[in-house]
């Protein structure tokens, strides 16, 4: 019978000049994020930059799939004007052009990438 007795992982531990790996309170957009604002029935509508959006509420819509990941991010982005411009007909044949706009606006391609550099993952 051999003895092998296994020694628990040694845990490495931070040095104290170092307590973080990366810092998020330092990150800045690389654009500035001006709001999207559309008129649509004599009105004018704000929304927010798609960047500025919360994220969490955004991944929870998502789980609804694509239906609910637009209506989610229109929801977040208009903000207490939602209820009002949600009341209002709009024909089918306008919403998919007035989220490209969107999307346009805040520098994204119809698939989420950023225009101007579609292979950019250094962040």
């Amino acid at each position: 019978m051999s003895n092998t007795t296994s020694k628990p992982a040694r845990q490495r531990r931070r040095p104290d000049d170092s307590p973080f790996d990366y810092n998020l309170d330092a990150v800045e957009p690389k654009q500035e994020l001006t709001p999207f604002v559309v008129q649509y029935q004599g009105k004018r509508w704000t929304f927010c930059h798609m960047q500025e959006l919360d994220c969490w509420d955004l991944l929870e819509a998502a789980r609804d799939g694509q239906v609910g990941a637009m209506l989610g991010a229109f929801k977040a982005a208009l903000g207490d004007q939602f209820d009002a411009f949600r009341a209002l007909h709009m024909p089918q044949y306008k919403l998919q052009p007035l989220f490209r706009a969107w999307q346009r606006h805040c520098g994204m391609n119809e698939d989420g990438t950023p225009i101007n550099d579609p292979d950019d993952t250094s962040d």
